[in-house]
């Protein structure tokens, strides 16, 4: 491991996004070391040409006094763990936020991204995790398109005039340039994550598991993997809904993951001899008007055992394209025995979000939200 005392700080410019662990004097007095280290991985190749493969590189903030019993373990999606670390306007983020209510803060790269390496003789080749086009109209300036109900609600992307959230403003451009390719192959990221993410619990012991979007996947295989350890999931918009995408924006509802939930194996009961033993089927008629018609279970349905015991917290904001199918995943978790809560920001009165709403400019309010679920569920 790998760690320096933190003595001062002055955040340094990278382009246009500020990249620093902390930029508020509260973040300078909270944070006490910063370390890194790797887990998981493994020698692959012929013998004399061996390369270190699938290893998940892991950094740590630890604050003076840690008053949380519990670590939080933050995993981002499209970018790396760069996303939690401050907004693309320069303000601070998650990482600062939790680290100054006395968690220690983890902050992973995912393998095969980042500083986890990836190997183009081990690993299947890459792809760009989000187009720029898309980018614009799902996750930034969704309010000028409207292709959702409740796109147009969207007001909290930080920045003014004509561009905002688009490209060529210099905050749209600073937070694009943190976008990273992805492997291609759809079930080896979330096989490699639960193998390191693994690794990662077995040593430094049970943690909270917060993810988002694409990781949201992820978040229930740990829970199923470790769920001594797993001491709750917040799962900000995780990808879903069960068993196929939601068409949201036109195009086809591809069948994307057959374990309901997830592209990897979950423990069900009864077991199942294969995925196809859950028979989805579609759900005649949806919740509510501007809601998705959800994929469930067959009868009767099977129980997600290794999750029952773990609080989960599934977040939806106002705006996203998220709040018309967010609803489909929660159902399915109670469906399976599986307690959660799912909020929608706005019924909480916290408005205004996309998809993104981690570098928004009431991220911090958000955090503060996230940060009293936890406190009163996690014990």
């Amino acid at each position: 491991m790998y760690t320096k005392s933190y003595l001062s700080h002055k955040a340094p410019l990278c382009g246009l996004m500020l990249l620093a662990i902390s930029s508020t004097a509260s973040a300078q007095r909270a944070l006490s070391t910063h370390e890194f280290f790797y887990v998981g991985g493994k020698y692959t190749g012929p013998p004399g040409k061996e390369v270190m493969a699938g290893q998940m590189y892991v950094e740590v903030l630890r604050p003076q006094r840690v008053t949380q019993k519990y670590p939080i373990v933050l995993v981002h999606s499209s970018a790396s763990a760069t996303l939690w670390m401050g907004t693309p306007d320069g303000r601070p983020g998650w990482a600062d936020y939790f680290l100054n209510q006395g968690y220690v803060v983890y902050l992973p790269d995912q393998p095969a991204r980042g500083r986890s390496a990836w190997h183009g003789s081990v690993n299947s080749p890459l792809k760009v995790s989000i187009p720029e086009s898309r980018n614009e109209q799902q996750d930034t300036a969704l309010e000028l398109f409207g292709k959702w109900p409740g796109a147009k609600k969207h007001t909290q992307w930080p920045g003014e005039g004509a561009r905002k959230g688009r490209m060529g403003d210099p905050i749209y451009d600073a937070f694009y340039a943190t976008m990273l390719e992805t492997v291609s192959d759809s079930t080896e990221a979330p096989k490699l994550f639960e193998a390191d993410a693994e690794a990662l619990l077995d040593r430094i012991g049970p943690a909270i598991v917060l993810v988002h979007s694409q990781t949201g996947p992820f978040g229930w295989a740990i829970g199923d993997g470790r769920p001594i350890a797993v001491k709750a999931i917040v799962a900000i918009e995780p990808t879903g809904p069960p068993f196929r995408n939601a068409v949201v924006n036109g195009g086809n509802e591809d069948e994307a993951r057959p374990w309901g939930l997830t592209a990897i194996p979950l423990h069900y009961s009864p077991p199942l001899q294969s995925p196809g033993d859950l028979h989805p089927t579609r759900e005649e008629k949806a919740d509510g008007p501007d809601l998705a018609n959800c994929w469930a279970q067959g009868d009767p349905p099977r129980t997600l055992i290794n999750l029952q015991k773990v609080p989960i917290l599934i977040v939806t904001t106002e705006a996203s394209y998220h709040a018309v199918y967010d609803h489909c995943t929660s159902k399915y978790l109670t469906r399976a025995g599986v307690a959660n809560t799912h909020v929608y920001l706005g019924d909480v009165g916290i408005h205004g979000n996309a998809h993104y709403v981690m570098v928004e400019k009431n991220n911090l309010e958000v955090a503060a939200f996230l940060h009293k679920w936890i406190s009163e569920h996690v014990k």
